[in-house]
């Protein structure tokens, strides 16, 4: 245990300035939450799902409105403000700088990210929640699929405007 000890109290300084152990924890408590959701509903819990459950509410859209959407929504949306909540506690409450919850990013590129993210969901038929944590959990060679060409535009996105030169 030693020898794990350096990379948990201070991590790789370049990957994970504050680091590794808030990631670690972070993601077992995601797959946690994952692997709890799937054993006691069988329902992989993709947070686009919960989404399009959530939506069954106030649209009359067959898509939103299929059997399994709104059989389930209600403990689905419970789920989805478990999220919601769960990160305005950590920002409100626990967060050692709440200034990290600020952008200079103007809002129409926030907005058009947003809209990029979710066609690329819907492409996708799913988000990075489902593929990339159940999925690849469960070695689905679509969510494989799915998550290295989440990556590859993310990094080539990413490299583009870096070389692009723009900022916030």
């Amino acid at each position: 245990m030693d020898a794990f000890t350096p990379l948990l109290a201070s991590g790789l300084e370049g990957l994970f300035p504050r680091g590794i152990l808030p990631y670690l924890v972070g993601g077992v408590l995601v797959g946690l939450g994952a692997t709890i959701i799937y054993l006691s509903t069988g329902i992989i819990a993709g947070a686009s799902t919960f989404l399009e459950s959530t939506l069954s509410y106030v649209s009359g859209v067959e898509r939103f409105n299929r059997y399994k959407y709104v059989q389930s929504r209600d403990w689905r949306v419970v789920f989805t403000l478990g999220i919601i909540a769960g990160a305005a506690l950590w920002g409100f409450v626990l967060a050692p700088d709440p200034s990290a919850w600020t952008t200079d990013v103007q809002w129409w590129r926030l907005l058009g990210g947003g809209v990029l993210v979710g066609i690329g969901t819907r492409l996708g038929k799913g988000c990075t929640s489902g593929h990339g944590v159940c999925g690849v959990g469960s070695l689905s060679e679509t969510s494989l699929v799915n998550v290295a060409t989440f990556m590859a535009f993310a990094i080539g996105t990413a490299q583009l405007v870096a070389a692009l030169g723009v900022s916030p």
